[in-house]
């Protein structure tokens, strides 16, 4: 497909899912055990045959340029490519990118090279699969100017997205955006298929027409499609839905990213990694099968390279290269896991230093809690969160939303509480 440009929206400062974002962008967190966020959009473009792709990038930008460079390669046959576009200053402004819209107008002048009749806009921080040839037939079908992705959402959760009414043809006729309570009986649409009234959400993904684009784009004082840009479009262009019915969640939050990850525990998960009609791609590591000795796992994923011994998992992502010593227990609980293997010289430096080695060590527990890449969590730690904090930013560690979160690289002595 030659004549669609896919964008993927790098994202702010993801400070709602600090502090994974840290010392990474959003789209660079990963899931899964293995992926990175950034492999969603990517992939679903991928299996959609859309080979043309831009990455806008602005904040802690850099493991996110290198996992695209060195994943998604095309041969010189074709014209296909993945290329970061960074925020950067020229001789037209100098200024970051102030939101979605502003990002995409400050990239036009290197999009312009690439030809496309339409542009589709993607986030880079969902998870969720979807064919975006159904979503562009229904843009040329409609012959809509711009298209946006929408999904059912129940009248609890209309506030917190934005909120759009269509009338019987699909055609979108008004847009609020986290409208209060007070207004929704307005927003309410027909849901097609006979579901009867209900309130359909933006997912934050937008097909436009070129020369549509562009023209929206116009005036700097719309930097965001869902607050500016698409409330501008619907009463002077036609604006059309695409209702989506699958999985699809926003992991913008602490709490939404891990709810997200450990529900790909489920014998039955609502998003499905195992689909070989719609791989997900990543990087490659060639790394060893996981060593498992006398472990006790229950409803757990474990990643590739991974070395346990004796340890008690339920319900957990183990991420790739996670070591987990003898009668540890995790529970309920994401392991993002290492970039790198200590050796035994590295581990026995370590203890001459008084620091723990990469991993979990024998004897701790760690109960709905992240742990970040490269963490060291020394023996007999208790990670529990037993007075039930739901904010707090403590010595090596930190709680978000009742989950307690070490950090890439962050550091969990000998035996402490937490």
């Amino acid at each position: 497909m030659n004549d669609v440009l896919a964008i993927i929206l790098g994202g702010g400062r993801g400070t709602r899912l600090f502090p994974l974002t840290l010392k990474r962008s959003k789209p660079a967190v990963p899931i899964a055990g293995k992926y990175r966020l950034i492999d969603i959009p990517i992939s679903n473009c991928l299996n959609a045959n859309l080979r043309q792709i831009f990455v806008l990038t602005q904040f802690n930008s850099e493991s996110l340029n290198k996992h695209v460079a060195m994943t998604y390669k095309f041969d010189v046959f074709s014209s296909g490519f993945v290329s970061v576009l960074a925020a950067e200053q020229t001789e037209e402004g100098g200024n970051w990118f102030q939101g979605t819209a502003d990002a995409v107008r400050q990239s036009l002048r290197h999009m312009r090279r690439t030809p496309g009749r339409d542009l589709l806009i993607l986030s880079g921080d969902q998870l969720y699969s979807m064919d975006y040839q159904h979503m562009l037939r229904t843009h040329r079908e409609s012959g809509a100017d711009a298209t946006v992705a929408v999904i059912p959402v129940s009248a609890d959760q209309a506030s917190a997205f934005g909120i759009l009414k269509m009338d019987a043809t699909g055609r979108i006729v008004h847009f609020d955006e986290k409208p209060p309570a007070e207004r929704l009986p307005a927003l309410l649409s027909e849901l097609p298929g006979g579901g009867g009234p209900g309130y359909l959400a933006s997912m934050g993904i937008y097909i436009f027409k070129r020369d549509v684009l562009e023209l929206s784009l116009a005036s700097p004082k719309l930097v965001d499609f869902g607050r500016h840009v698409i409330p501008d479009a619907v009463p002077r262009q036609r604006v059309q839905a695409h209702v989506y019915r699958g999985y699809w969640e926003d992991v913008g939050t602490i709490q939404s990213y891990f709810q997200a990850n450990l529900a790909l525990c489920e014998p039955i998960p609502p998003f499905d990694f195992y689909d070989e009609a719609h791989p997900v791609y990543t990087h490659p590591r060639f790394l060893p099968a996981s060593k498992v000795e006398r472990c006790n796992i229950h409803n757990a994923l474990i990643s590739e390279g991974c070395i346990m011994n004796g340890a008690e998992i339920d319900r957990a992502v183990i991420g790739i290269r996670s070591r987990i010593g003898a009668a540890a227990h995790i529970r309920n609980s994401l392991l993002v896991g290492a970039d790198f293997y200590e050796t035994l010289e590295d581990m026995r430096s370590a203890e001459a230093r008084g620091v723990p080695v990469v991993g979990i060590g024998s004897e701790s527990v760690i109960e709905n809690a992240i742990i970040d890449k490269n963490a060291r969590i020394g023996r007999g730690v208790r990670i529990v969160n037993d007075a039930g904090i739901k904010e707090k930013d403590g010595k090596g560690y930190y709680i978000r939303e009742g989950i307690v979160i070490v950090p890439k690289n962050g550091i969990i002595p000998d035996g402490m509480i937490i």
